[in-house]
């Protein structure tokens, strides 16, 4: 493997140069999971509204894809769904995916600062190992296939790496979010000097 043990804090103060989170959600996306679990659970505007305890009115202009709505609406629906929070706000992900610094659905409280970006979510019955990677430029880490639907998930924290499965590979900057196959060749390549990041290595 190649993860140190020794501490480090070079290169942390990049982390404070990552782009602010975007101000809102991506509202297509909450509007469709809406919908679509609202028809599963075959509740009706009113119903759903009265059980996550908000307006018709609200509920209403979420599915027409209008307002801004708090983390705590989301959550309230979300319980009343019987759902993850993660469910109404995470677009469907495909084989390889990239969330710029910045980006990637983001919520953020009405009772306090705090701001959330969603990266990924678990999927039930998976295991995850998480590592603080750091790399250096010169050399790239290749790596053979891990066990059948291992799924890997980088988030830089300073410097730069090119990463992914051979032929995918995209270079990432601080507060970049890549996940990608674990299961097929993939490589890591330090592009600038102490480079770091966080890796998850989920495992079905």
């Amino acid at each position: 493997m190649f993860v140190k043990a020794n501490e480090r804090t070079d290169g942390a103060n990049d982390m404070a140069d990552a782009p602010p989170p975007p101000s809102r959600l991506p509202l297509d996306w909450i509007a469709a999971a809406l919908r679509r679990e609202r028809t599963r659970a075959g509740l009706s505007l009113s119903e759903l509204a009265k059980r996550a305890g908000i307006a018709k009115s609200t509920l209403s202009q979420l599915e027409a894809v209008s307002g801004n709505p708090s983390m705590e609406t989301i959550w309230a629906l979300a319980v009343a769904l019987g759902v993850p929070f993660s469910t109404l706000v995470e677009p469907p992900a495909p084989a390889v995916q990239v969330i710029r610094a910045g980006a990637g659905p983001t919520v953020h409280s009405e009772q306090s600062s705090y701001t959330a970006t969603l990266l990924s979510a678990g999927p039930p019955g998976v295991r995850r190992d998480i590592y603080y990677v750091w790399l250096e430029p010169g050399t790239v880490r290749d790596s053979q296939p891990h066990i059948p639907g291992t799924m890997e998930h980088i988030v830089v924290g300073a410097g730069r790496v090119k990463a992914g499965p051979l032929g995918e590979q995209t270079e990432l900057g601080p507060g970049d979010y890549m996940a990608y196959r674990g299961d097929v060749p993939h490589a890591y390549e330090a592009l600038a000097p102490g480079t770091m990041f966080v890796l998850v290595m989920q495992h079905v």
